[in-house]
């Protein structure tokens, strides 16, 4: 059995360091997972990617030939990427009880807009019999501003309908929270209290969006789908506990008696080390 997690988020939400934290610590398990980079435009690796879209088709290259602006050409290599699942196929062909972790690129546009990154998913479960645990990565900052915050709550819903498969969403970049907020103040975030962070966002916004304010937390909670997990780069507990959740997502290793991972206290965020 094969297994892929799939790194979604907002430009800047750690994607790229959430990715390098798994592979690192699955490494001192002795477990061997490999980057499959998913981004035409990337450049810098800190692990070099085993599979690789630039190895198809490159962002720069679409940039020039057919002078499309960045959005325009990614989204062009996504559909040709589709449009060559051949390409793919071979590519993953040679990984038998492979763990693969897929760094997307951060234009949230691909699953929600336009329909590429779903398709994808579909491809890889459906075509090439890999089980997908999608993760979406919030920044923390984002709990500085409310309003920023509910935005994310949305995105992330979004992405896990769009999606339709196990899914994780996670709070990143914990380590730049603490000292500054306590661990109750993060719990708040980790599962939502709508109706609660909507009386601070009407405190600072324009009355005339509260009835606005109002529709949106009816929304998150009528599905009430969004809660995270947090992630300290720095601290192995806490990325152990998010590839925990991961692997219990999957099933991974199935053969053996499943484990699910211990309950976490809110605003848990990993002993210090």
């Amino acid at each position: 059995m094969r297994y892929a997690i799939l790194v979604t988020g907002p430009a800047g939400s750690g994607k790229s360091t959430f990715c390098n934290s798994i592979i690192t610590h699955a490494q001192s398990l002795g477990r061997n997972i490999h980057l499959f980079n998913l981004d035409p435009a990337a450049d810098k690796f800190e692990y070099p990617p085993t599979i690789d879209i630039r190895d198809l088709i490159s962002l720069e290259d679409v940039m020039e030939e057919m002078e499309f602006g960045p959005n325009g050409g990614l989204i062009y290599c996504f559909e040709y990427l589709l449009n060559n699942l051949d390409w793919l196929e071979e590519e993953l062909g040679s990984y038998e009880d492979e763990y693969l972790i897929i760094d997307c690129p951060g234009q949230i546009e691909l699953y929600t807009h336009i329909p590429l990154l779903p398709r994808l998913a579909s491809f890889l479960q459906q075509r090439c019999d890999i089980r997908v645990c999608a993760t979406y990565l919030l920044e923390s900052q984002f709990m500085e501003d409310k309003a920023k915050f509910f935005a994310g709550v949305m995105s992330a819903m979004s992405c896990m309908v769009s999606l339709e498969c196990p899914h994780i969403n996670v709070l990143s970049k914990m380590d730049l929270v603490r000292g500054r907020k306590g661990k109750n103040e993060v719990g708040r975030y980790l599962d939502p209290d709508p109706t609660l962070l909507q009386n601070e966002i009407n405190r600072s916004t324009n009355p005339k969006f509260h009835a606005l304010n109002e529709a949106i937390v009816g929304l998150i909670e009528d599905h009430n789908l969004v809660s995270f997990l947090p992630l300290d780069p720095s601290n192995d507990s806490s990325i152990a506990t998010v590839l925990s959740h991961i692997d219990s997502a999957m099933q991974y290793g199935e053969a053996e008696e499943v484990k699910m991972p211990n309950d976490m206290d809110d605003g848990d965020f990993g002993d210090e080390e």
